[in-house]
């Protein structure tokens, strides 16, 4: 599958390989525009990995309204150059009412953290339509 929600998602242009509630597993090929000058994956690129699938991830829970972040914590542990095939992983901690604190993690061919966040989000007043 190869559609997202998300219009920065449908960029990054991930491939979903798992999904379950609380849980997806995307893949994404580490294209030139999401390298930077050293030619390893931008920390923003990696970043915005972590954030949109994370986002995506809170889809799985069924809530009624959408959900936004409202911090997102991001460590930057090894390379992934371009034209590697990394693995992100988003993952629910705790599910509350109105606050969700999530974590996730890029992960390199090698098995390699590449990066990993923890990120909490709230719920907004915006009502899901479907």
């Amino acid at each position: 599958m190869r559609r997202s929600i998300s219009p920065l998602g449908r960029w990054l242009n991930g491939t979903l390989r798992a999904a379950d509630y609380g849980r997806l597993v995307t893949e994404y090929s580490v294209r030139e525009e999401m390298t930077n000058p050293a030619g390893v994956l931008h920390g923003g690129a990696a970043t915005a990995i972590l954030d949109d699938l994370i986002g995506a991830m809170v889809f799985t829970l069924g809530r009624e309204y959408a959900f936004t972040s409202v911090n997102l914590t991001i460590d930057f542990l090894h390379a992934a150059r371009l034209g590697d095939t990394v693995t992100a992983t988003a993952e629910l901690v705790r599910a509350g009412k109105n606050i969700i604190h999530c974590e996730g993690r890029i992960v390199g061919a090698d098995g390699k953290v590449v990066a990993k966040c923890a990120t909490n989000l709230i719920q907004t007043s915006v009502k899901l339509p479907f």
